[in-house]
């Protein structure tokens, strides 16, 4: 796999734009269209080489408009299997409603759908921005409903074999029950269509669990400048740390290994 945040690839303030329904300037429409055309240009190459692209989603202000773009790269490029994935951030209440419209537009027009299903990152961000501009919060009231959220578009994605999924979590329940539903729906351990994701250093014990099962597991390693890097994995330590007990099952389980080899 191949990741890239949308920002990568164009300003946020045009993102926000279309998001909101503003106008362009001739030259915000110049600089949109050398913007799509450098999605077109890693989609395709990521077609040629088989490598599967799975595109991050970020703020909520901006999101629409990215996913906008990415269901037309999906149109695209997923014809004959999933290339091109986006991401659904479980922590929004809107996101399952997104997924099932977008599975019914997706089977209208014949292509698979490639999504990367996490939790999301941006909770406090989100909530302070809501508060302050006077909008219900896109969020989630409570953890519990995020995870049932999660756990409901990982089933509904496992019971639609026009859909490829990579789950990014380091939630044990959920890796357990999308175990369970790949041996409800005859899914092979090893099947492209399902991949189990992890941040590289962290929740290793699910992933190396998983491997060793057969699944396909990836570690999510950012590569980057130092500073836009550490920004990013400071948000993931604090989303983590943020989970009841994640923060001690890391450290026990680094203290039981430390003492099996006698360090």
């Amino acid at each position: 796999y191949a990741v890239f945040k949308p920002t990568g690839f164009g300003r946020f303030a045009l993102y926000q734009k279309i998001t909101e329904k503003k106008p362009f300037t001739s030259s915000e429409q110049e600089e949109w269209n050398r913007v799509v055309a450098r999605f077109h240009k890693a989609c395709k190459t990521a077609q040629e080489k088989d490598v599967p692209m799975l595109i991050d989603a970020e703020e909520s202000w901006m999101q629409d408009a990215a996913d906008q773009l990415i269901e037309e790269l999906m149109e695209t490029y997923n014809k004959e299997k999933a290339i091109v994935f986006n991401t659904l951030q479980m922590y929004r209440h809107d996101r399952l409603d997104y997924l099932k419209d977008l599975h019914e537009k997706a089977s209208e027009k014949g292509y698979y759908i490639g999504m990367k299903v996490v939790r999301g990152a941006y909770m406090e961000k989100e909530r302070e921005r809501a508060k302050e501009k006077g909008y219900r919060s896109p969020i989630c009231d409570s953890k519990q409903m995020t995870d049932e959220n999660y756990d409901n578009a990982i089933k509904f994605m496992m019971e639609n074999s026009k859909m490829a999924l990579f789950a990014g979590t380091h939630n044990e329940n959920s890796s357990y029950l999308l175990m369970k539903l790949a041996e409800k729906h005859h899914i092979k351990n090893d099947d492209k269509r399902l991949w189990f994701g992890q941040l590289y250093g962290m929740s290793d014990h699910i992933s190396f669990n998983l491997a060793k099962e057969g699944y396909n597991v990836a570690k999510y390693l950012p590569f980057g400048p130092v500073r836009d890097v550490m920004p990013y994995l400071i948000r993931r330590a604090e989303e983590n740390t943020s989970v009841a007990g994640q923060t001690s099952r890391e450290l026990n389980l680094l203290k039981t290994e430390r003492q099996r080899r006698k360090l």
